[in-house]
């Protein structure tokens, strides 16, 4: 899937029209037919392509879900953060077992990356970054909608997202809850790249505040939405960000905070210790 979204297969088929054979594929992008015939039958087993047998050979097509999903052009598309996987996240499995021997990241072996920056690898260029950014929008370009919506948000005029990146979120909630306010908070990097590349200077109802959440204080808002943010830290960190949030809140009112994560649940199994299974996306409100 990586491979075909990279090489542009996906793409292609959608742009032609019509089914098209492994040799005119590898044609028009320019790779060699044997390996392109392949690399279409595994789509094809993984069912994101279809095939069609003819007297002239078979013929692939895109499957309703790679148009939606793996496609540049797609509202939904999830291209930027298949690339991000694919180039930073992938390439650290090739030392998965010196990850289980050592018990961290193996970002210091792939690029040279110390283990304890979490965002070095993600960051380690302009490039690198504006993908990770347009990567996380495409996650929420899909179910941003329907986890602002797990709860009424609209009695609150002035929210925080933070670690709020590109602001696919940020836009979200504006769009849903026309009368709040979303103050963006990320590093000064982040913030600079979302300020030229996905948040319009014309939308007033999204503001930034530039800063590091341990090392600088967090600005007072009525709710703050901390999403994909506390599985990066351990517990430690995540008990001294979630003391300054509850500081920072508005002195008016309960301290309110919307956590979203991939939430892990605790699954008992025969004769040892729980184990943990990835249920997907949940959302949790704090009062």
């Amino acid at each position: 899937m990586f491979t075909a979204s990279e090489l542009g297969v996906f793409d292609l088929l959608l742009e032609s029209g019509e089914p098209l054979s492994s040799d005119a594929i590898a044609a028009r992008l320019g790779t060699s037919t044997t390996g392109m015939e392949r690399l279409l039958d595994a789509c094809v087993g993984l069912k994101l392509l279809a095939v069609e047998l003819t007297k002239e050979g078979a013929l692939y097509r895109n499957t309703e879900i790679s148009n939606i999903y793996l496609t540049k052009s797609s509202p939904k598309s999830q291209y930027h953060i298949m690339m991000y996987y694919s180039n930073t996240v992938y390439l650290c499995w090739h030392y998965l077992a010196d990850a289980v021997r050592e018990g961290r990241n193996q970002y210091e072996r792939v690029f040279g990356i110390s283990s304890e920056d979490p965002f070095g690898a993600m960051y380690r260029s302009e490039e690198e970054m504006l993908k990770f950014m347009a990567g996380q929008n495409s996650v929420w370009s899909i179910c941003g909608r329907d986890v602002l919506a797990a709860f009424d948000l609209s009695p609150f005029r002035q929210i925080c997202d933070l670690g709020g990146g590109g602001g696919a979120l940020a836009r979200e909630c504006v769009s849903l809850y026309p009368n709040s306010t979303v103050t963006i908070y990320d590093l000064p990097k982040v913030v600079q790249v979302a300020k030229e590349q996905f948040i319009p200077p014309e939308e007033h109802r999204i503001t930034f505040h530039e800063g590091d959440f341990f090392n600088n204080s967090i600005p007072e808002a009525e709710l703050y939405i901390l999403s994909k943010i506390l599985h990066d830290w351990d517990d430690d960190n995540c008990r001294q960000l979630l003391a300054k949030v509850y500081k920072a809140c508005k002195p008016d009112g309960d301290p309110d905070v919307i956590l979203i994560s991939a939430w892990l649940e605790q699954q008992n199994v025969r004769g040892g210790r729980p184990r943990r299974r990835s249920t997907g996306w949940r959302t949790a409100q704090l009062d």
